[in-house]
């Protein structure tokens, strides 16, 4: 899992997201994605794919549009 964040307090902006990938139990992957505003819940999607290949495809080229688009990861505590 990887939980990223993009905070701008001139524009009120405090997003984060957060890729996972999970086996399925018929074997498949699903990549779970969550994002929204941080302190809120957030909106949830699954997408699910035939093969690891393909599901790691997917998460990686999430990933690097987000932080493309100004995420940063979330430092550790």
């Amino acid at each position: 899992m990887i939980k990223l964040t993009r905070s701008d307090p001139s524009k009120n902006m405090h997003r984060f997201y957060a890729l996972q990938l999970a086996p399925t139990l018929f074997g498949e992957w699903v990549l779970v994605t969550e994002w929204g505003r941080i302190g809120s819940p957030g909106s949830v999607q699954q997408n699910v794919f035939q093969s690891t290949d393909l599901a790691q495809a997917a998460f990686t080229k999430r990933q690097d549009d987000k932080i493309r688009r100004g995420y940063r990861p979330l430092a550790s505590a």
